[in-house]
């Protein structure tokens, strides 16, 4: 693999050495030699030239390098067995007996910036989001093979990430046979996964252990559940015993995996009503009083100029979600949006909760779970986030 170095500006190099593993184009000086590839491997030196950290680089995207490593003459071989031992290391610790399915690679939280791999029972789904991992397919897979014996190792490297890195997108299967479906087990839950048509890997690994919590508000409630998907907050809420949940979700398709869940772990059908409707529309003509509510929509800002806008629907939606809470009831209540700091969607919340002329008591913030980790100094790995909220009555 070729190698060079990027010299960073004067002063630029205080945010990599803080722990932020992504390095902007405007920050760079210059590039040795010039001409460097897309994925090529390169020391990052301060102006001084002194060493910084060891990362791909990319001449043609805004995030220009991605770090790997803060040690320098790290061999890259090596340094993938050293991070992929690292993350099963530390899955063996947080993911319970009860789950066979969880996030093995999180990215730049594992030290391995653009890579992200999911377990699914015997299935492991790849995504490579990045030239430098691209230019690594054949051992990722070599090693995921050797160390997890899966049936299956299918890739589905799709979206805008991938496409400002100047890759097409690719779903292929890496190792094994071909797989469309599978049913893993998350929380003693059966969930069928759908590799084709699911969104992200296949299903919504990031709320596991939020789903968890849910369990200790649910029951004999009545629950909203609000963009469910295929049913990972509703099926939590049934096994914990609520007596009715409302599911609404715009897809047919995720309504139609929601109830082959239900069958799937002989959760009566009947304790469910399937809405196929669009969210805000819902929200806004409902009059049913829920106990608990679970609002969790898709990434409502894409970029970063649809931030403030973003911002405005958290505001709505919020501020209709907890119309239709009852008095002493619960919310959970979602951002899965990269471009909406914390703080910024909790001020989104708190002015929803004043224009409805609501008191609602904070419980805990929420995010991903311990499988999904993010290094200390990047923030924007933290594309998750979320609040327990109690009615105050």
């Amino acid at each position: 693999m070729e190698q060079g170095r990027v010299i960073l500006k004067a002063g630029r190099d205080k945010v990599v050495r803080g722990g932020n593993p992504w390095v902007f184009s405007q920050a760079i000086d210059r590039v040795e030699p010039a001409g460097l590839q897309a994925g090529a491997l390169i020391e990052l030196c301060d102006a001084e030239g002194r060493f910084v950290a060891l990362g791909h680089f990319n001449p043609t995207t805004t995030i220009a390098v991605r770090i790997i490593s803060w040690n320098p003459g790290q061999d890259m071989r090596a340094l993938l067995e050293q991070r992929l031992t690292g993350a099963l290391a530390l899955r063996s610790r947080v993911v319970g007996a009860d789950s066979n399915c969880y996030r093995v690679v999180n990215g730049d939280g594992d030290g391995l910036s653009g890579l992200v791999v999911d377990r699914y029972a015997d299935v492991l789904v790849v995504q490579i989001l990045s030239a430098g991992m691209d230019r690594l397919r054949d051992e990722i897979v070599a090693m995921l093979s050797e160390r997890l014996s899966p049936r299956s190792i299918l890739e589905r490297s799709v979206g805008a990430v991938r496409r400002r890195e100047g890759l097409a997108d690719r779903c292929s299967v890496l190792w094994g046979e071909a797989v469309s479906k599978a049913v893993a087990v998350e929380n003693q839950i059966r969930v069928e996964v759908d590799f084709e048509h699911g969104q992200k890997s296949g299903y919504f690994l990031d709320q596991r252990e939020n789903r968890v919590r849910l369990a200790a508000f649910a029951r004999g409630a009545s629950v909203l559940d609000a963009c469910c998907y295929t049913g990972g907050f509703t099926l939590a809420a049934l096994r914990a015993g609520a007596s009715r949940v409302v599911a609404v979700d715009s897809s047919a398709r995720a309504l139609a995996g929601l109830k082959h869940n239900l069958a799937l772990n002989g959760l009566a059908p009947q304790a469910v009503e399937l809405v196929q409707a669009d969210i805000r529309s819902y929200l806004a003509s409902a009059t049913e009083r829920f106990d608990l509510a679970v609002l969790d929509p898709p990434p409502l800002a894409r970029s970063r100029k649809d931030a403030v806008h973003a911002l405005s629907l958290y505001t709505e939606l919020n501020h209709q979600a907890v119309r239709l809470l009852a008095p002493g009831g619960f919310l959970m209540t979602f951002s899965c949006s990269a471009h909406v700091r914390g703080e910024d969607f909790m001020r989104a919340v708190r002015f929803g909760l004043a224009r409805g002329q609501r008191a609602l008591r904070l419980l805990a913030h929420l995010g991903a779970g311990p499988d999904h980790p993010t290094l200390l100094g990047h923030a924007e790995g933290e594309y998750l986030t979320g609040l327990l909220l109690a009615d105050l009555g």
